[in-house]
């Protein structure tokens, strides 16, 4: 079978690059992994991984090394050139702990080769030189019925790491788990992993486009249990909901933190507590660090009170319907209220020190009673 596909033009002279000086080498250089998927449902490219076929490790190190590509991680036989990663095919097995613990051998077959990848979509070869497309699990019939099914039981659950990329895969693409699959990844242990590696799948999850898909499979995959130690069950369907009504309303700016706010309301949770659960980077702990919930309707008099803090494009409860619009309209989409009152005001009537913040809040607290009779 072959794959009519257009490169963007990047990518394309870097793909013609790649064929010169593989050529005399082998007519066996595959396309392999996220991006034969991508180009299939004609989603934007990122980056590119290239298998090369019929070659030794030697002979491949030193041509790498000739047209200037960077060893990425030798032991697995990886070089990075431009936008694309070179390997040798190869064959894994954990032989300990962790995400990393596993022993790499190279493999010539492309069917054996394809095994170790994680869901049929991502298991595809694009043969660079013809065009053939190598489709030995069925990835693209699973990418019609949008469907992510495991490749290989015993594999998949040498690398747990893969349960969270299930999730993340699910929201990005919008694709169901197969049932099968489901089941397997339900009795997968999570402990051995780090918890930087967690929240790097998590934050695919906090960018994706099928938010209410990542939130439904932390359930079935119980990783609320398993990742932030609570429980979603009894408020799973309003969650849901309130993803799927207001994600057109998301600030650009806010995207990757809507999804933890919009959960930790529903739940009474505490989101900076997940987040130092899983040494997040200070940008989620300085975003969190004053984000008021809300229950039932949002008035004016609310909005106010968020606004002596921040601004209301900073606020994450900026999503529900007409708080931009009112706002606006009250001046505090991109200032705080102030109530024309300054600090300045407060020094000259003899406040000092922390008796100036207090005095100023209990001012402006004031006017907003007056706005909002």
């Amino acid at each position: 079978m072959k794959l009519n596909c257009v490169f963007p033009a990047h990518f394309d002279q870097q793909i013609q690059n790649a064929i010169a000086f593989l050529k005399p080498y082998t007519q066996r250089a595959y396309l392999v992994g996220g991006s034969v998927r991508d180009l299939c449902l004609d989603e934007p490219l990122h980056d590119l991984d290239i298998e090369v076929y019929d070659i030794t490790p030697e002979a491949f190190d030193s041509l790498m090394q000739r047209v200037g590509a960077v060893g990425v991680g030798k032991s697995f036989f990886v070089y990075k050139l431009g936008n694309i990663d070179f390997s040798l095919p190869r064959v894994e097995h954990k032989h300990g702990v962790g995400h990393t613990a596993f022993e790499v051998a190279i493999c010539q077959d492309e069917k054996e080769a394809s095994r170790r990848r994680d869901f049929s979509v991502n298991a595809m070869m694009l043969n660079i030189f013809s065009g053939q497309l190598l489709d030995f699990w069925g990835g693209k019939e699973a990418i019609v019925h949008k469907t992510l099914a495991i490749m290989d039981e015993r594999s998949f659950r040498e690398d747990s790491l893969r349960v969270l990329r299930a999730m993340q895969f699910s929201a990005r693409l919008g694709f169901k788990i197969a049932p099968q699959s489901v089941d397997v990844m339900q009795s997968i242990d999570l402990s051995d992993l780090s918890r930087p590696r967690i929240l790097w799948e998590f934050e695919k999850l906090f960018r994706a486009s099928f938010l209410h898909y990542g939130l439904f499979y932390m359930y079935e995959l119980h990783l609320f249990e398993k990742c932030f130690t609570c429980n979603v069950e009894n408020r799973f369907f309003e969650i849901a909901r309130e993803l799927l009504r207001y994600k057109q309303n998301f600030e650009d700016a806010l995207r990757p933190y809507y999804f933890v706010y919009i959960v930790a309301n529903r739940l009474k949770q505490n989101p900076l507590q997940w987040f130092r659960m899983l040494d997040a980077p200070n940008h989620y702990l300085q975003t969190f660090k004053y984000q008021p919930f809300f229950e039932g309707e949002i008035s004016d008099e609310m909005l106010l009170h968020v606004s002596l803090e921040l601004p209301l494009k900073l606020w994450l409860g900026n999503y529900r319907n007409g708080v931009k619009e009112k706002a606006c309209k009250l001046g505090i989409w991109n200032e705080i209220f102030t109530g024309d009152v300054s600090v300045q005001e407060v020094i000259r009537d003899g406040f000092e020190k922390e008796a100036i913040r207090h005095e100023l809040k209990r001012r402006r607290i004031e006017k907003i009673k007056q706005v909002c009779k």
